[in-house]
């Protein structure tokens, strides 16, 4: 504002200046032309004069005789008759030198004086020898607008003989100098002022773009510019406020870290200009769910934070995340979509989980990665316990950060048979990551962090190098399958680290199989499919994994060619509970893939009963503990290759470090 008002006075202190000089400006033209003007009319006036004194002269006989006094002559008389009528000078008189007047002609006769009178005026024409000029405006009836009243000495042999005072008609002449002044001096004004003012006008422009830059500039600093919400920055400026109140006043402070579920999603399948206006939908919903006295931030990428100021209770905290998770339930029509969107909100209350602004943010993040390992689309208050799994979680990221730059990584390998015969046929490499004392990692555990730190497709790439180096040491009937994770689909590294592993270890393609689950079919259909095309016509086996997980799988299986169906180890998990509806289904499943010429690899079998039931059910492969656990690759080569015929579950593989709970 302040900067704002010394423009503005200092603008007007520029037009009172351009006002001032534009005065001046006018008034010393005035002057000049009215000076100019009775310049040239006293010229003018001066030389008619003289050339109707000269006329006199030539043409009146007894001028000197009539300057004498004595009356003129007939022909002088007829001559004047005449003359007084023609021209510009419509009066004159006659002078002796002396400067008494003698006679008087106008344009209605000529009259000799009785009485003479003196004219100081024309006793100085003669004295001095010349012209004298006298200008005024007409007031008696008969008389011009304005005229000129010129004294011209008549000399005869170089002597003053008369005077002879001519009245000049300057009217037309007058007017038409005006006229011609006041034009140029109104062009002289208009050039000025437009001198002036062009550059005032372009100053007071730039200057007005200035305020506005600066004025955006100050909103920039402290609002978000998709949203119009306030930033990270001006964020911490209110909450450390609101703290400070809240020590002084004992009212409670509740900051809500809200996060938009499968935000990325929309800006993968519809642009990021559908997400950026969906941004700015969702920040619109969350201000008109706040109070005037609350906050409404943009924290960054698709997190908001709600800052309320002046509670009582968490009660009313609690009410404030139902009401916004309802809220943004609600379909947004974004560019001719229509999007329903969840979000999911972490709360912490100040001072109690933090008495800073930077531990209270820190206190409601830790509350917001607990609402989504609940499953999202819920609301968590921040709890003490949550400060032992942040730092058990950032020793975990920084374990698989090493592990990744370091390629400290192991894969084990679990086998898988044939059902019939109970042959050998191939490998699942499961990801493991050693600890300081020994324990494994499993890869439940890995991925979804690894994911989140933005690391999958480095160590996805590491996975199929290692798995396809190891398969190649193995017999060339033996394949080996590897996990996808649908992130390395999303950032499009699945087909180079394909093709990079099969350079390198020079692995038939046909002896590699690509494991995908069906959320990754259900979030990214077409853009997957095309790729898994490209991959199956390289040579390579397409596998769904964890089949009847709770996915519409079946629409995928005649878009698709699959190669195999891996049926998810929880159905044989319920086997001994469910019995005949598990067995029921499995067949089911069984014969759909034989039907669609897709194997299909019975995952999670531990038990001798599992696999006669397999065996009746024309299984074409099991997968599990009773045929054997994953384990290393020195021990695959030990235990396994070197007597591949010694496949009865009574020699089974042996036993890993630990126990993993999943793969």
């Amino acid at each position: 504002m302040r900067i704002l008002s010394f423009t503005n006075m200092a603008f007007w202190r520029y037009l009172a200046a351009l006002i001032v000089v534009l005065v001046a400006l006018v008034g010393g033209t005035w002057i000049v032309v009215k000076a100019t003007t009775d310049h040239l009319l006293y010229g003018h006036a001066t030389r008619t004069a003289q050339l109707w004194a000269n006329f006199l002269a030539d043409n009146v006989a007894d001028l000197n005789e009539i300057a004498a006094g004595e009356a003129p002559s007939s022909a002088s008389l007829a001559f004047f008759g005449t003359a007084r009528t023609a021209g510009l000078v419509f009066r004159y008189t006659i002078f002796n030198r002396y400067g008494f007047s003698m006679l008087v002609a106008d344009r209605d006769k000529v009259t000799p004086v009785d009485l003479s009178e003196f004219d100081a005026k024309a006793a100085d024409a003669v004295k001095h020898d010349t012209a004298v000029v006298d200008a005024m405006a007409g007031s008696r009836p008969g008389e011009p607008a304005y005229f000129a009243q010129a004294y011209v000495p008549v000399l005869v042999g170089g002597k003053p003989i008369a005077v002879v005072a001519a009245y000049v008609d300057q009217t037309g002449e007058r007017e038409s100098y005006f006229q011609a002044f006041l034009v140029a001096a109104a062009s002289l004004c208009v050039l000025t002022a437009l001198s002036f003012s062009v550059p005032a006008i372009a100053w007071y422009r730039r200057t007005r773009e200035k305020q506005q830059a600066d004025r955006r500039i100050r909103f920039l600093a402290h609002h978000d510019s998709l949203t119009g919400l306030a930033n990270r920055a001006r964020l911490m400026e209110r909450l450390e406020t609101a703290l400070a109140e809240s020590a002084s006043t004992g009212a409670l402070v509740a900051v809500h870290m809200i996060d938009i579920d499968h935000f990325k999603q929309v800006n993968d399948s519809l642009g990021h200009d559908v997400g950026d206006a969906l941004l700015g939908v969702i920040g619109k919903r969350l201000r008109m769910t706040t109070r005037i006295e609350d906050m409404v931030a943009r924290f960054g990428g698709d997190e908001f934070v709600v800052v309320q100021t002046g509670l009582v209770s968490a009660t009313q905290a609690e009410e404030f995340a139902k009401r916004t998770i309802a809220g943004l339930k609600a379909p947004m029509h974004i560019k001719g979509q229509e999007l329903t969107m969840t979000c999911t909100v972490g709360i912490a209350m100040g001072p109690a989980d933090g008495k800073s602004a930077a531990r209270l943010i820190k206190s409601a993040d830790l509350a917001l990665y607990a609402a989504k390992a609940a499953g999202r689309n819920c609301a968590r208050f921040f709890t003490s316990e949550m400060d032992v799994a942040l730092q058990e979680r950032m020793a975990l990221e920084k374990l698989i950060r090493d592990a990744a730059t370091h390629n400290d990584f192991v894969l084990h390998y679990q086998p898988v048979f044939e059902i019939v015969g109970r042959r050998l046929v191939g490998f699942e490499a499961l990801l493991r990551l050693p600890t300081a004392d020994g324990t494994l990692i499993p890869p439940a555990t890995i991925i979804p962090i690894a994911e989140e730190i933005r690391l999958i497709d480095k160590i996805g790439a590491w996975v199929l190098r290692e798995a396809c180096r190891t398969a190649k040491s193995w017999p060339s009937d033996l394949t080996v399958a590897v996990n996808l994770s649908s992130s390395q689909f999303e950032s499009g590294s699945v087909e180079p680290a394909v093709a990079e592993a099969l350079n390198e270890s020079g692995l038939d393609p046909h002896r590699l199989e690509l494991e995908i689950t069906e959320g990754l079919l259900l979030n990214h259909t077409h853009a997957t499919l095309e790729t898994l095309r490209r991959l199956k016509d390289k040579g390579v086996s397409i596998v769904m994994d964890d089949f009847g997980t709770g996915y519409s799988s079946l629409s995928y299986l005649w878009k698709f060619p699959f190669d195999k169906i891996k049926i998810d180890r929880s159905f044989m998990e319920s086997f001994a509970q469910s019995g005949h509806n598990v067995e029921t289904v499995v067949k089911t499943i069984i014969a759909l893939g034989r039907e669609m010429n897709m194997r299909v690899t019975v995952e999670g079998v531990e038990t001798a009963e599992q696999v006669d039931f397999l065996y009746d059910a024309n299984a074409d492969q099991v997968q599990g503990y009773f045929f054997g656990k994953p384990v290393s690759a020195a021990r695959v080569e030990a235990a396994m290759l070197d007597d591949r015929r010694s496949t009865s579950p009574e020699t089974p593989l042996p036993e890993p470090v630990t126990k993993p709970s999943s793969n």
